[in-house]
């Protein structure tokens, strides 16, 4: 097999890693960023940049807006106008932002699950109430119940929808049709929708994502939209994103809302960490996709044949594997911490992410042999859990 940059090791203990700050024997494969380096286009741009030594309060200027602009059209097919453009911190900052401003207390705000378990802290913590609508899983695939989708966003209470597009923890791609059916039922009872499209560009290689805001009159007057080159890029620890909001009066709340909350003001790499990613990083993330793309079709092919105990949930975006335990699960014996303790294999517990009891998620965002370790570590644990 071919060697890529991508199966270079990387050290990450001892650099204040949260994922990696674990024992020794432990291998983590639980929280969502990648043991990859980034492009060398952004390194490049940020050693530049850090070379100057001078680091005082720092503007957003026009090239980061293009990068923004160029790369969701040539990307995504998606015209962004320069307006719609705010710069956050993060997509968690700009949730919770927003969940703040655009809601009162005591409202509802509905979530598809099994979903990020961070957005019911953005809701919980702000006094907010979610409904959960959960997705129906049948024959290995998650659907949206239209039934009980449209009596949650009926709810008078109900003022807000948080969607995962890509899904994350199941690795869906939410086709057009979905997103503009979702879009007209939340106009019809006037639910504003905020779209996490953090994974938008961690795809299977010949796929794409369909942008909410893109799809229709509806879900462009009706929408923001959080994005960051952070997870496609690993650049988390930058601390960057962005909000989309086509529509003038929803920017303008949304605007003084990330403002009132002080995350509205970039670090110094924080702003020009996207523009090298979107204007130089696109052949390296090409790559990164092929790479990840064989570690999924491998760790599904390695489950099906050695571990038929459990099934792996078909995916087509993100790193993430959600695995489907349900047939060995055993009520009050922890499946997750029963692996971490017998292999050192530390995954995510899948009712983290709410209506995924008997799930586990796995981060297949590493070197192919360490997905192979992880995978025997897997394979070892699956088979002393069912004894």
């Amino acid at each position: 097999m071919q060697t890529t940059i991508f199966d270079q090791p990387v050290d990450r203990r001892g650099t204040g890693c949260m994922k990696w700050d674990v024992k020794e024997n432990e291998l983590p494969m639980w929280v969502a960023d990648m043991d990859f380096q980034t492009a060398p286009e952004v390194t490049e741009a940020i050693m530049k940049r850090a070379s100057h030594g001078v680091f005082g309060y720092t503007l957003i200027e026009d090239e980061w807006y293009k990068a923004y602009q160029d790369w969701w059209k040539t990307r995504h097919n998606f015209e962004i106008e320069k307006d719609w453009l705010i710069f956050c911190t993060g997509v968690v900052p700009a949730i919770s932002s927003i969940v703040r401003k655009m809601t009162t207390p005591a409202e509802k705000v509905v979530v598809l699950t099994p979903v990020y378990n961070i957005f019911f802290n953005s809701i919980v913590n702000n006094g907010r109430n979610p409904l959960e609508c959960e997705l129906t899983y049948q024959n290995g695939r998650y659907e949206i119940n239209w039934e009980d989708f449209e009596a949650k966003l009926a709810d008078p209470q109900t003022s807000l929808l948080i969607f995962c597009n890509p899904h994350n923890p199941v690795g869906k791609i939410w086709d057009k049709e979905t997103l503009a059916k979702m879009g007209d039922l939340c106009v019809k009872h006037h639910v504003l929708v905020l779209s996490d499209e953090i994974h938008c560009d961690l795809i299977k290689p010949d796929k794409d994502y369909v942008p909410f805001a893109s799809v229709s009159e509806n879900c462009r007057k009706n929408s923001i939209t959080c994005v960051a080159p952070t997870k496609a890029f690993n650049l988390a620890g930058i601390q960057t994103a962005a909000v989309i909001i086509p529509d003038p009066f929803i920017r303008h709340k949304v605007n003084r809302g990330l403002n009132t909350d002080e995350v509205a003001e970039p670090n110094v790499f924080a702003a020009i960490a996207p523009i090298a990613a979107f204007n130089k990083g696109g052949e390296w993330l090409d790559n990164l996709k092929e790479y990840l793309w064989k570690n999924r079709q491998y760790a599904e092919e390695f489950i099906e044949k050695e571990i038929p105990e459990i099934h792996a949930v078909k995916g087509e975006a993100t790193y993430l594997l959600w695995l489907d335990c349900q047939a060995i699960f055993r009520k009050g014996c922890d499946l997750c911490e029963f692996i971490r303790a017998d292999s050192g294999l530390y995954l995510s517990d899948g009712p983290e992410y709410h209506s995924g009891e008997g799930f586990l998620r796995m981060n297949l965002a590493c070197r192919m042999d360490v997905l192979k370790d992880g995978l025997e570590r897997l394979k070892s644990s699956i088979k002393s859990y069912c004894r």
